[in-house]
């Protein structure tokens, strides 16, 4: 039986600027955003192409998840944004003003570079090696 991740679950400090960042800077399609309560609602991001996995943008609610926003991975590279043209897209973010924490580098398994989302979270723009 075929298995694929669906969704990761991201705590951002709220969904207006979840959207923000994802859909209007990174170009992400919003897949979804349906209200579920008057507070919650279920709002599922994709990277533009992508058939399987979507981050579902969780506001945070109460101290200990708003404390964990851009800190899910504990300081680490957190998500994993693979590419079919690393120097296409790492333009463009840095044009719409996308923080790289690092300049792009080459290595055994692809060009990679780190950037952080606004809110801490740490993610790496990846053309994995033998993809044009």
């Amino acid at each position: 039986m075929p298995q694929h991740l669906g969704s990761i679950s991201l705590l951002v400090p709220s969904y207006a600027e979840g959207l923000d960042f994802y859909a209007r800077v990174l170009g992400f399609e919003v897949i979804e955003d349906t209200e579920i309560a008057p507070d919650k609602r279920w709002v599922l991001v994709a990277p533009p192409g992508s058939r399987e996995t979507r981050i579902l943008l969780a506001e945070a609610s109460g101290e200990e998840q708003q404390a964990a926003v851009g800190r899910q991975a504990g300081g680490r590279v957190f998500l994993f944004l693979h590419t079919d043209d690393f120097h296409r897209d790492h333009r463009r973010y840095l044009v719409a003003g996308v923080r790289f924490l690092e300049s792009p580098r080459e290595e055994a398994y692809g060009t990679v570079a780190i950037f952080a989302d606004p809110f801490g979270n740490k993610w790496d723009l990846l053309q994995p090696r033998g993809r044009t």
